[in-house]
């Protein structure tokens, strides 16, 4: 059985993600076999694994980290919010069914055997295993329910990290206060705590490390530096609202503006272009933020219908429609690629109650939502460009997309599931101003991304962009990371926690 490490926070968005993903690559340099691993994760950002399941996409970014395959046992519950009271439940990567709060809580119990189940699996696989919490193990109007937090580290007889974000102010409180909460047993599991996104000269906090220590018993394991130059894939949707003003001073980037719609879901798909010299990707919510851009993005949502009708009412569809009839670019991926259609029908109220609505009425295409969901890593091909190679990506949508005259398929799947098949995916329009696809993690292929931004060149950009080895920039950020993390820790302290 493996030897367990877990990772807490004094709230959420204080970096737990990233620092178990930091821990997974230290143990792996230090010839571990180390897996990651959340109970239960509410995310909409989300991953399908080789066995065709849904796992939270921090997980699988933890996984790479590890150097191993992300599988389901390391997210055995994932939570997809889709709306203010309810998600849908995703357990061992397969929907069991939309819930609202309360049903979800009278669910636990065997949401929780799952996550048993899964752990004692995967500690049997691995020698180390990293454990992240989720929010704070210390709601008090939550606590009761939680089986994401001590409750798993207990299962696991994991010692506890507490990480807390400096940058937000406050630390000394956070971590103090969290202590006061937890009860004696839960309090035991910890063994010391994680100052994070420090900045200025760390020997200022020495006071302040002292009292932690003196008033809870406990020591401050390391600070680590706030950084924005190194490589990471965020999971939290607070990461969006980062970078943008940053961005919008770059005024000779090739311009790429995304949607940023209420139920947005893996906005990690565009990392690899945001991550492009030349190239700025901005989140836009209203009318007056549309600016003239390269190229518009409707992304993934949780929810399309309600999605569609927000920025219909807000005017920002107006104005997307504008500008793609001004001859701008649009592409829509998954949920974004059914809104640029002419039609979406729901008829078994997956979504909504409203039965059915228009599309945008872009692509010639209309989708109708099933009870069942598709989720598979696929390799596809493009009819029209064989020199784009095999795509990789993965399809998670529960909608089925008939063309019409007007359209054209985009892509030909040549793989699913690890099995050969033949079927379109997509469409485009006449002039291939517009399309749409289901494939996920599409601009993580090199060759198809290149292709994408010389033809934004081509309409007027003069910026670079497309000499981006996507891989080789995680596995440097992976590395880079991982250097921070193991100077600014007690690794020794830490090592020895997990040592057998």
């Amino acid at each position: 059985m493996a030897k367990a490490l877990m990772v807490q926070g004094t709230g959420s968005h204080v970096g737990k993600s990233v620092i178990v993903a930091a821990l997974c690559r230290i143990f792996k340099r230090h010839g571990m076999k180390v897996a990651p691993f959340k109970a239960q994760n509410m995310a909409l950002n989300s991953f399908i694994t080789s066995e065709g399941g849904e796992i939270g996409r921090a997980q699988a970014y933890q996984a790479e980290a590890a150097g191993i395959a992300p599988s389901v046992l390391m997210n055995p519950v994932l939570l997809k919010a889709n709306s203010d009271t309810g998600a849908q439940v995703i357990v061992k990567g397969r929907v069991v069914g939309n819930m609202a709060v309360r049903e979800y809580h009278a669910y636990k119990d065997t949401a929780f055997k799952a996550v048993e189940e899964s752990y004692r699996e995967l500690a049997d696989m691995y020698d180390v295993i990293v454990i992240e919490g989720a929010g704070s193990p210390a709601e008090i109007n939550l606590k009761e329910n939680d089986i994401v937090n001590m409750k798993t580290a207990a299962m696991a007889g994991a010692k506890v990290l507490i990480a807390a974000d400096i940058d937000r102010g406050g630390v000394f409180a956070s971590i103090v206060g969290t202590m006061e909460i937890l009860d004696s047993a839960e309090r035991e599991m910890v063994a010391g705590f994680i100052i994070n996104k420090f900045r200025g000269d760390v020997t200022l906090l020495d006071s302040g490390l002292e009292y932690i220590k003196n008033r809870t018993g406990r020591p401050v394991l390391g600070v680590i530096p706030y950084f924005r130059d190194i490589h990471v894939q965020e999971e939290d949707g607070v990461a969006l609202m980062d970078g943008n003003k940053a961005g919008l001073m770059d005024d000779g980037a090739i311009d790429i503006a995304v949607l940023r719609l209420g139920h947005i879901s893996n906005f990690t798909d565009f990392d690899p272009l945001a991550n492009e010299a030349g190239v700025r990707v901005r989140y836009i919510r209203g009318a007056e933020d549309f600016g003239r851009p390269d190229l518009l993005v409707i992304p993934g949502t949780k929810n399309t219908v309600d999605d569609l009708l927000d920025i219909r009412s807000s005017g920002v569809e107006k104005e997307a429609l504008r500008y793609i009839q001004a001859g701008g670019k649009a592409v829509g991926i998954c949920g974004g690629y059914q809104m640029l259609g002419t039609k979406i029908r729901d008829p078994h109220g997956v979504e909504t109650d409203k039965g059915e609505v228009d599309g945008m009425g872009v692509l010639d295409v209309d989708t109708t939502l099933q009870r069942d969901k598709v989720t598979a890593q696929v390799i596809a091909g493009s009819p029209d460009r064989p020199g784009l190679g095999r795509l990789k990506g993965y399809e998670i949508h529960m909608g089925r997309t008939v063309l019409g005259k007007g359209a054209r398929p985009l892509f030909s799947v040549m793989e699913k599931g690890g099995e050969k098949t033949c079927y379109d995916d997509g469409a485009v329009n006449g002039d291939g101003s517009v399309w749409g696809t289901y494939m996920h993690g599409v601009f993580e292929n090199d060759v198809f991304r290149a292709h994408l931004l010389e033809g934004l060149r081509a309409s007027g950009s003069s910026a670079a962009g497309g000499g981006l080895d996507y891989s080789a920039l995680k596995e440097e950020g992976f590395e880079r990371l991982a250097d921070l993390v193991e100077h600014s820790l007690d690794i020794r302290e830490i090592m020895s926690m997990v040592a057998v």
